[in-house]
């Protein structure tokens, strides 16, 4: 048995702390509100973020973020992404050296263009810094559905650790080296969501959503591969598994901005709306800056990026990505008669 300390009580947050504790783990709970705390402590569920799903007597919820963190085998960071370097920063004093410290937050920090486990260790760097990711929706793991993750961690030892912490029968882990590709993964996938939300916002179809799904797997690979990261990450759970379960899931934060950016809303009245907040537009314009210093096409980022900050209509985006010029889509595979 491990002692976990799960910070954040948002959905993820709240559906980790579960599964960690049906584990057999000793689970501690940190929310920076003290407020959603005693709720917490009094209802036992947050109806707003996780309806339904009870959160046992045995986790005792904290606001004091050293008594969270003391004594602990592992941290889970389960904030949402445009916070996780001012909470690292407040943990810094408090984590031992070599502590495991597991981000679960996907995303790119808008100013430094950092990864998120990038900007961890710059403020934590005696920490031990591993990702979970994949398609993991927390209304779904809350409620015990079969669900399949990835963990990613400098070694080999620390990633196998994790994978024993978080794995039940409901809840398989993988593991691999590739960290980089996991959290570029994890973050671009909600820019593509955005862009799905926003053809079904429009009244597209299927056809529509498999165009941007596909194409827009290889924009993130291609970004990746010229980052360092390995191609292979980007066919696997933090890649397209995640890319699809947000594009196509009625959980998908992402994907129900975008729906409504395409119904007509701006982005700050589809942000308000969906009362959450919604990373891809915080990694939109990060990403963009990305495939600018790294010189790589990515059209669909590109056309987002359009949308939500230059306003310019949903509908005109997709007409623009439509007639873009012809293209190969394999060109590294020869012609027969080449």
């Amino acid at each position: 048995m491990a002692k976990i300390s799960v910070l954040g009580s948002g959905s993820w947050g709240l559906a980790l702390a579960l599964l960690l504790h049906n584990n057999g783990h000793e689970v501690l709970l940190w929310s920076a509100r003290p407020e959603n705390a005693r709720k917490l402590r009094e209802k036992r569920e947050n109806p707003d973020r996780l309806p339904g799903v009870r959160l046992p007597d045995e986790i005792d919820v904290l606001t004091d973020l050293e008594r969270a963190l003391k004594d602990v085998d592992v941290t889970v960071l389960a904030v949402a992404s445009p916070y996780i370097r001012s909470i690292a920063h407040k943990m810094a004093s408090f984590v031992c050296r070599d502590q495991k410290i597991v981000n679960v937050a996907k995303g790119i920090e808008e100013k430094t263009l950092k990864t998120l486990s990038e900007v961890i260790e710059e403020e934590i760097p005696q920490g031990n810094v591993a990702v979970l990711s994949g398609p993991s929706h927390a209304e779904e793991v809350g409620r015990g559905l079969p669900t399949t993750c990835v963990i990613s961690a400098h070694t080999q030892e620390t990633a196998e650790y994790l994978q024993s912490i978080f794995m039940s029968p409901v809840f398989r882990v993988y593991t691999t080296p590739d960290i980089l590709g996991v959290e570029l993964g994890g973050a671009l996938k909600n820019v593509i969501a955005l862009a799905a939300g926003t053809a079904d916002g429009l009244g597209y179809g299927d056809n529509t959503k498999a165009a941007l799904i596909t194409r827009g797997i290889t924009e993130i690979g291609r970004l990746g591969k010229k980052m360092g990261a390995q191609m292979e990450t980007f066919y696997g759970l933090s890649g397209i598994g995640d890319l699809i379960v947000t594009c196509a899931s009625k959980h998908s934060r992402n994907r129900k901005a975008g729906y409504l950016i395409g119904q007509g809303y701006t982005m700050e009245e589809a942000m308000k709306e969906v009362q959450m907040v919604v990373e891809g537009v915080y990694s939109a314009r990060a990403a963009r800056e990305l495939a600018e210093k790294y010189e790589v096409e990515m059209p669909i980022i590109t056309e987002v990026n359009r949308v939500l900050f230059e306003g310019k209509s949903a509908a005109e985006a997709v007409m623009d990505l439509m007639l873009r010029d012809k293209k190969v889509e394999t060109p590294m595979l020869p012609w027969e008669n080449a």
